[in-house]
């Protein structure tokens, strides 16, 4: 009963079949980048934003700070964009699957990030997915950086949900909404 109401729980909201909730209640996203806003600074800036990258199983990677790579979670809360990757534009080697080449590129990432320093503008988040997006030759490419996933993402990318499209764009919305306020009273 429980699987049948999530299946029916994400086609009624999504129809989509690119990601989907684990028997434990977490949402997987194989093989996607994922995004969430940034709490204060997505208010002012709404496609600035917090991002992470997924394991073949949906597990997602993100760089949280200094030294530190979560795994299972966005750092500023669950996924409302996300963009499922071509998997063909990997750079496959014969001796491995697709699913082996993939883990091992984001491990290899990781592995290096978590004894990085977090710097907001020129070591971050984004930052990190472009590492694994190298280490993957995605596109045939491996000079990725936070500048070329944020222009690849952002026109690419799909909303989880209606209302997680709403939850990126509410605090500016009112930001917005009060800024109009403030001046049409002056």
């Amino acid at each position: 009963f429980d699987t049948g109401m999530r299946k029916l729980k994400r086609q009624k909201n999504m129809d989509r079949k690119d990601f989907y909730v684990s028997s434990a209640g977490k949402e997987r996203y194989p093989y996607s980048i994922v995004w969430t806003p940034l709490p204060f600074i997505s208010w002012f800036l709404p496609i600035i934003g917090h991002m992470g990258i997924c394991t073949s199983d949906g597990v997602i990677r993100d760089f949280a700070g200094p030294c530190y790579v979560s795994q299972d979670c966005l750092t500023f809360g669950r996924p409302t964009k996300y963009l499922v990757l071509d998997r063909s534009k990997v750079g496959l080697r014969q001796d491995r699957s697709e699913q082996d080449v993939w883990d091992y590129a984001i491990s290899e990432a990781v592995a290096q990030y978590e004894g990085m320093m977090y710097n907001f503008f020129c070591n971050n988040c984004h930052s990190f997915v472009a590492r694994c997006l190298n280490e993957l030759k995605y596109d045939g490419k491996s000079d990725w950086n936070m500048v070329s996933v944020f222009f690849y993402f952002t026109p690419r990318c799909k909303f989880v949900s209606s209302r997680r499209l709403v939850r990126t764009y509410i605090g500016f919305a009112v930001f917005a909404l009060v800024t109009a306020l403030f001046l049409l009273n002056q």
